[in-house]
């Protein structure tokens, strides 16, 4: 994870897991297999890519995760993430909260070999989604949760909705800075705001796997946002948070799988709405 996050990895975690006991919720038109017929291969693609490229790169999937749930909080789940500015249009990749994201050269490569073998098929949008969960699954060698397919990408990004939208880190409980403060030791591997390169394990001693070692940790007051310590403060959430840190992995994946698949579905266009993008960085001309 990038020092300057506005949402770091935990906070993703505690939210969509929220998200997930309230109920099941589909976005119309998603379903499984969607490209079984148009593009056979397209889910074996984004697999054999990601794999290859988290086996190198241990933060991809931490990378991929912020990235979904950064553009699926904005507009929802229409990879109006991966826009680039143009002279007419700052997007939402520029705002301050974004330029520490990563994995754009993930998703870029899949979609230069999904367009090489099934050309204006495979929108991004669903690339962001079956490549985030296939990156999480790499440790565990099998799919954490399902994915369901038939998103279309979306033809609008906003700086300025991306910084009214997303969640900051600073988030209320003021009376818990200062004592927060002392605790948080992460904050000292950082060089100052301006700080989008350099790496730091948000679950310290646990390496970059993925499970619920982090509640633990969060219980202990090590977490290293001020949004993470006032996750405490609040009995429902601080509730939360104990359950995830006493399930065993396979509930915690569970739950979360639920959650992601609950996320995947925000906002989401389908059938003639949006396009599919020819790169996903740009909108077609």
């Amino acid at each position: 994870m990038k020092c300057s996050t506005f949402m770091n990895l935990f906070n993703i975690v505690v939210i969509v897991v929220v998200l997930g006991i309230v109920g099941v919720c589909h976005g119309d038109g998603l379903c499984k297999n969607f490209y079984e017929k148009s593009c056979p291969l397209a889910e074996q693609i984004v697999q054999n890519i990601t794999w290859t490229n988290v086996a190198s790169s241990p933060f991809l999937p931490a990378q991929l995760l912020r990235l979904a749930f950064h553009d699926c909080i904005v507009r929802g789940c229409e990879a109006s993430i991966l826009l680039d500015s143009t002279a007419n249009n700052t997007a939402e990749k520029a705002a301050p909260p974004n330029l520490s994201l990563g994995g754009f050269n993930v998703i870029d490569a899949i979609k230069t070999q999904l367009e090489i073998n099934c050309p204006g098929i495979v929108s991004c949008a669903d690339i962001v989604a079956l490549a985030t969960r296939d990156a999480v699954s790499f440790q565990y060698n099998e799919s954490l949760w399902e994915v369901e397919t038939g998103r279309r990408d979306g033809t609008v990004s906003l700086e300025s909705e991306a910084l009214a939208e997303l969640p900051s880190p600073f988030a209320n409980f003021a009376n818990l800075k200062q004592a927060f403060a002392g605790k948080a030791f992460l904050r000292t591997k950082c060089k100052g705001p301006a700080d989008t390169t350099t790496n730091v394990p948000m679950d310290p001693g646990n390496g970059p796997g993925f499970d619920n070692h982090y509640y633990t940790i969060l219980k202990q007051n090590k977490g290293l946002f001020q949004s993470d310590a006032a996750l405490l403060t609040d009995k429902s959430a601080s509730d939360d948070v104990n359950e995830m840190s006493t399930v065993s992995n396979q509930e915690f994946f569970k739950y979360f799988g639920h959650s992601m698949k609950r996320l995947g579905a925000v906002g989401v266009l389908t059938g003639n709405s949006g396009e599919i993008r020819k790169i996903c960085s740009a909108i077609n001309s």
